[in-house]
């Protein structure tokens, strides 16, 4: 694990709207993408994740236009992931503003794609995303698509080859976890922590500050992406203007403002503070409070 663990928010993607499921699936509307990554710049994120939830449907990344108006407004960097699937396609959101590439399909279906990556980009814009479903015999299996795809490979295996082939770091995602808010698989992030010597960003299944304390000493991971924790307390905290999504359908979550039962909201600050109290060394908010910023007043709706 390295010194300074960081929070990274993850902002999962379909059209023009964020959007949020369990294991991927049933995905439910939050409101505009812009909105959140500006709040989450402003208030102590210490880079953002972009993913594309439905690329792998279109073999594409439609998030192109959303990075150039998102990378002109905020000041941390940011890794872009979905339907990348050539060095075309990782030039391509990169010159759109994105300071890092994340890649999954493509790379366990040509592994050659991370060196090739490596070798143009440099290594530290390659994250190797690796989501994972653990099975009855207590393996864990890479699946690909955004967890919609099986792949018959070991994730430990996978993790140790994309590191070796140049990767620069490796997103973990536990799909059993995924949205749950029951807490991260430690075994799976410990695992592949012990097993390659670059950083690990512990994915999927936050649900309060506890959880991260625990990925972090347990799985020793060096860096940590959230979602719903962080989502759902932005909403409760901002109007947002419905009738923006009706044209979705799947909004009910939206209007309620109500999250899942094992969810409990937070802020980046608050995560940052619980984890300074527990001796866990992370880079400081820039501002005190979420309060203190709204994002919806600064933005074209």
């Amino acid at each position: 694990m390295s010194n300074s663990v960081r929070i990274i928010p993850r902002l999962d993607i379909k059209g023009p709207n964020l959007v949020k499921g369990i294991h991927f699936e049933g995905l439910r509307v939050l409101g505009k993408p812009e909105h959140f990554a500006q709040f989450y710049n402003e208030n102590g994120a210490d880079e953002l994740i972009y993913m594309d939830a439905v690329a792998s449907l279109y073999e594409r990344n439609s998030l192109v236009d959303i990075i150039k108006k998102t990378s002109k407004r905020i000041f941390i960097p940011l890794i872009v992931g979905g339907g990348l699937r050539s060095i075309e396609d990782v030039q391509e959101v990169l010159h759109a503003g994105a300071d890092r590439v994340s890649i999954n399909t493509a790379a366990v279906k040509n592994p050659e794609i991370i060196k090739n990556i490596s070798r143009k980009f440099g290594s530290s814009s390659l994250v190797v995303s690796i989501e994972a479903i653990k099975n009855s015999d207590g393996s864990y299996e890479v699946y690909v698509d955004y967890g919609r795809q099986k792949t018959g490979r070991d994730a430990y295996e996978w993790a140790v080859q994309a590191a070796e082939l140049g990767a620069g770091e490796l997103m973990v995602t536990s799909i059993n976890q995924e949205g749950t808010g029951k807490g991260f698989d430690l075994e799976l992030t410990k695992k592949i922590s012990d097993s390659v010597s670059i950083p690990v960003i512990a994915c999927g299944g936050a649900g309060h500050a506890p959880h991260i304390l625990d990925v972090i000493r347990e799985g020793k991971a060096d860096a940590v992406a959230v979602a719903s924790i962080l989502h759902y307390n932005f909403i409760k905290q901002y109007e947002i203007k419905h009738n923006e999504f009706a044209c979705e359908g799947n909004i009910e979550h939206l209007k309620s403002k109500r999250g899942f039962s094992t969810i409990e909201d937070t802020t980046i600050n608050e995560i940052k503070n619980y984890l300074s109290i527990n001796n866990i060394s992370c880079r400081p908010c820039t501002r005190e409070t979420a309060e203190q910023t709204n994002p919806i007043n600064q933005w074209s709706l």
